[in-house]
């Protein structure tokens, strides 16, 4: 995180650039490299973008907002890409701990 912190600011709309320009080709010589510098390895670039979903949807981030920030077209692509934990839902499953329902329906 610190190092894309880092890079906030240095392009309007991309992260990943090289001499200001973005970077269109991802899987290159250089990249590959990079990765085994880093002890990186079964990395794809679009892992990146279930990360991003998993990380909003943990964190809160309605679907629907999700949706529109990610450019997904269906709610179900964005389930696809959220992967969230077990744990995760505890939070979710918690949230009914201390209320009381009052069903209206008559059942």
């Amino acid at each position: 995180m610190e190092a894309l912190v880092r890079r906030q600011g240095d392009h309007p709309t991309h992260v990943f650039t090289y001499e200001g320009n973005p970077i269109t080709q991802v899987n290159t010589k250089a990249w590959r490299n990079a990765l085994k510098r880093a002890g990186i390895e079964d990395f794809r670039w679009h892992d990146l973008r279930h990360t991003f979903a998993t990380c909003h949807s943990e964190a809160g981030t309605p679907t629907r907002e999700l949706q529109r920030l990610g450019g997904w077209k269906t709610q179900s692509m964005v389930e696809r890409y959220a992967h969230v934990a077990p744990e995760g839902l505890s939070a979710a499953a918690d949230r009914l701990s201390s209320f009381v329902c009052v069903s209206t329906s008559g059942q």
